[in-house]
């Protein structure tokens, strides 16, 4: 993980703007979210597991599945994640459908994050540091 120290950080919005801003930049709100915190995603690139920029945020009033909720941003990082190839050896399923996992355990989850694509994370949060705080 390699952080980007930003302007960004600690600024407040509201969620829904945020997603009609970064959505059409290729953003998407991260799978690891919960009621009171989230990311957004940008895939950088998929080369040997997957480079992402990821902008957190945590919710300061309300939920985030409810409607109006503003967000707080932390700090931008870069991130990688390389998963293994061929067959998943931690395979688990039950009874119910509920208790299988489709997704094979990531190999790496905090694999080293290729040096060619930092300067592509820095150029982005700057793009977003333009587009949110100068509109």
């Amino acid at each position: 993980m390699i952080e980007i120290p930003s302007t960004l950080e600690d600024k407040t919005f509201r969620l829904y703007k945020l997603e009609e801003v970064l959505k059409p930049l290729g953003y998407v709100i991260g799978g690891n979210w919960d009621y009171d915190h989230g990311s957004f995603d940008y895939k950088i690139d998929d080369e040997n597991g997957y480079q992402f920029l990821r902008i957190p945020f945590e919710a300061v009033d309300g939920q985030l599945d409810a409607n109006g909720t503003t967000v707080k941003l932390g700090r931008p990082y870069l991130l990688s994640h390389q998963y293994q190839l061929g067959l998943d050896d931690d395979v688990r399923t039950g009874n119910i459908a509920a208790t299988f996992n489709q997704f094979a355990e990531p190999q790496d989850p905090d694999a080293q994050f290729p040096e060619k694509y930092i300067s592509v994370g820095r150029a982005l949060v700057k793009q977003l540091e333009d587009k949110l705080l100068n509109a």
